[in-house]
């Protein structure tokens, strides 16, 4: 393993589980996770903080945490729900159904958890970020980015070194309105994914752009993250230069969008359990009103 692997990474943040009522399946997501699961599978060394509750939607995150080569005692167990997505698939176009949070939601690390974030080589946190807690990475320094998806201006942005946001995927809409709001946010480095126009990312100066990679897609559930993690790591850990980093992101996102769930992994069956602990929302699975 190149030297450069011993980086210390951690993700911080969401975790799901994604139940596919279409298909009577279900992953293991989160964007956080995610992008902690990819960097384990490339050889990073990586972990990922996060809470799941104690029921067993949380035994089984867990139990792909550990299969994927993170550590489950990383993660809290707190009393409640795991966050679940329950999703309906009409032939590839996918409804949402339910995105509950579970006891995850507004996670902060406990103060040990937050020490080993400190001192890492690089922190990333997930979608829905606790504003606190970014305030306090901002605070002390460290090395971080975090994702802010189609929610630009949710979080408080100023002194970020590095924003994951969702663009226009419209060709006609130009990138550069959005990028000058994050500049006048305060944020650092930005990297915009727009779709099928590819990325782009604004260093301060210049703007540079790699393509989207062309890929026959099965499901687009973690493209993003694995865009994320792979961008982290070429770019801020390996110092590529940044229309090589953006590239390989493209193509590791196209990737993850010739599988299931946003890492490879064995979906499992929905178990009787949980379409029963979900009665009012399973019936939409199948049109039902």
């Amino acid at each position: 393993m190149s030297a450069v692997r011993t980086a210390r990474l951690v993700a911080v943040g969401d975790n799901c589980l994604d139940a596919y009522l279409t298909h009577g399946i279900l992953t293991v997501g989160g964007n956080a996770l995610n992008v902690a699961a990819q960097w384990r599978r490339n050889g990073w060394a990586a972990r990922y903080f996060g809470a799941v509750g104690t029921d067993g939607e949380g035994d089984i995150v867990l139990a792909e945490l550990a299969q994927v080569g993170l550590d489950p005692a990383d993660v809290e167990r707190r009393g409640g729900d795991t966050a679940v997505t329950l999703i309906r698939d009409d032939n590839g176009d996918r409804t949402f159904l339910l995105e509950a949070f579970g006891v995850g939601e507004n996670y902060m690390p406990t103060p040990d958890r937050y020490s080993a974030a400190a001192t890492a080589d690089w922190v990333h946190l997930g979608t829905n970020a606790n504003a606190d807690l970014l305030r306090r990475l901002v605070s002390d320094g460290v090395a971080f980015s975090v994702d802010v998806s189609t929610a630009h201006f949710k979080l408080p942005l100023a002194g970020v070194p590095l924003v994951f946001a969702s663009g226009p995927d419209d060709p006609h809409l130009p990138v550069e309105p959005v990028f000058e709001r994050f500049r006048a946010a305060g944020a650092g480095r930005v990297v915009l994914t727009c779709g099928r126009r590819g990325a782009w990312l604004d260093d301060g100066g210049t703007l540079h752009h790699a393509p989207a990679t062309p890929t026959d897609v099965v499901d687009t559930c973690g493209a993003g993250d694995s865009f994320i993690a792979t961008f982290v790591t070429a770019f801020c850990c390996e110092r590529r230069p940044a229309a090589e980093a953006l590239r390989m992101a493209s193509v590791a996102a196209a990737e993850t969008c010739m599988h299931r769930g946003g890492f490879p992994q064995a979906p499992r069956p929905i178990p009787d359990w949980l379409p029963r602990k979900y009665a009012a929302v399973v019936p939409l699975a199948h049109g039902d009103r």
